[in-house]
């Protein structure tokens, strides 16, 4: 069993542990739900404080040219493309997942006439579901089929124009192979699209080696862009080039948006997927974080993500009532660990009441979410300790830690 002083020798060495001190983490706290709401970077609040006092407060209406406010959703995407593998002008940052993924969805099927299936899997988070059921709906003739991604070959038939994936479960932490099912789907005249909200931020993702078609994700993650936080979509060069057309033709998105003309035009590239004004406070929290991101090596990030969720996975395994659902497989694994335990949300609200954060997703999953930014070896321990303790000792069956809230 690995010692506490072990983890601290650990700490000592850890190429990224100064990065700590980038976030406004509360004293006493074990924060494990980084893969559901990102820490606050220390520098967030003089960020927005800036937009709101100077750039809004002081500048008004002239900040959209002066302090560069048009041109934001592409200055962000430029700095989110190396995090996903992309290139500088196949990314954008706007609107939000779903938004993105409805938007991405009907383009993929105006590229693929003909053919009217959309393959997606069924334990997905739902908005990826209900998006593509949305969207399959509007779409004469075409129809949402959830399959496990085990199963994705046995469907990949004539009629898929489409097969929407997650990278990472968001229950289980699952890591999917992205160039290989990518290759799979395309070689049978499918387009690929993936959801990375639960892979940027927390391990290299190569949209562009892998000849992914477009792919959406989220901010607020691991990313640490803030509560709600702008989403950001990649599209493939290749098929900017051809012109694809997305439903929600706002007037962001148009050629010469202050023309005001009648009909739509839409801009060239990646533009023609914007759709309406920005959120410039949550794009400006966003920026902050990035400020920190692009200092970061991505596979230092994955090599020590990989060594605390190890850690983890070791030290629990075997505690009374508890199953590792995460895949001990490296190449299988994200950035999160799943336990199954048949009294799951109560166990996670005692961990919470002694300070270590996780959260619950139903019917039974406790998920702990490890990103090295700000993680240490000794807060991996620390919450170990503390999940045995509260098994072992039975607060959990406390009332108190019973009650539902609205978020679990």
């Amino acid at each position: 069993m690995v010692t506490r002083e072990e983890c601290a020798a650990l700490d000592a060495v850890d190429p990224l542990a100064a990065f700590r001190k980038e976030f406004a983490l509360p004293d006493g706290v074990v924060y494990l739900d980084g893969n559901s709401l990102g820490a606050l970077p220390v520098r967030t609040a003089e960020r927005v404080r800036q937009v709101v006092e100077e750039e809004w407060g002081r500048e008004l209406i002239r900040s959209w040219n002066d302090a560069g406010w048009f041109e934001q959703p592409y200055r962000l995407g430029r700095r989110i493309a190396p995090l996903v593998g992309a290139g500088p002008e196949e990314v954008v940052v706007c609107d939000t997942t779903s938004v993105n993924l409805f938007k991405v969805l009907v383009a993929a099927l105006r590229l693929r006439p003909g053919r009217r299936t959309v393959l997606g899997d069924g334990e997905a988070f739902p908005t990826d579901l209900y998006i593509a059921e949305g969207a399959t709906g509007l779409v004469e003739g075409a129809r949402s089929v959830l399959v496990r991604p085990e199963e994705l070959d046995r469907h990949l038939d004539g009629d898929v124009a489409a097969v929407v994936l997650s990278h990472v479960d968001y229950r289980t932490g699952e890591l999917l192979d992205l160039p290989g099912i990518t290759a799979r789907v395309q070689a049978a005249g499918a387009l690929m699209i993936w959801d990375v909200c639960h892979s940027v931020g927390a391990l290299p993702v190569e949209l562009g080696a892998a000849g992914a078609d477009f792919a959406v994700g989220c901010t607020y993650k691991y990313l640490n862009g803030g509560p709600g936080s702008p989403a950001f979509l990649y599209v493939a060069e290749r098929h900017l080039a051809t012109g694809p057309r997305q439903p929600l033709s706002g007037w962001f998105g148009h050629a010469r948006p202050f023309a005001f003309e009648p009909g739509y035009d839409p801009k060239p590239g990646i533009g023609r997927f914007l759709t309406s004004s920005p959120s410039l406070l949550g794009q400006a929290a966003l920026g902050a974080s990035l400020d920190v991101w692009e200092r970061v090596d991505p596979a230092a990030v994955r090599a020590k993500s990989l060594a605390l969720t190890d850690l983890f996975i070791g030290l629990v395994e075997g505690l009374d009532g508890i199953e590792v659902v995460t895949p001990r497989e490296h190449a299988r694994r994200g950035s999160q660990v799943a336990l199954r335990h048949a009294d799951g949300y109560p166990v996670v609200q005692a961990l919470i009441a002694r300070g270590v954060i996780g959260d619950f997703r139903a019917p039974d999953l406790m998920r702990f979410g490890f990103t090295p930014l700000y993680v240490s070896y000794t807060d991996v321990w620390d919450a170990a300790r503390e999940l045995a303790e509260v098994l072992a000792g039975g607060e959990w069956r406390e009332e108190r830690f019973s009650r539902r809230g609205e978020v679990t």
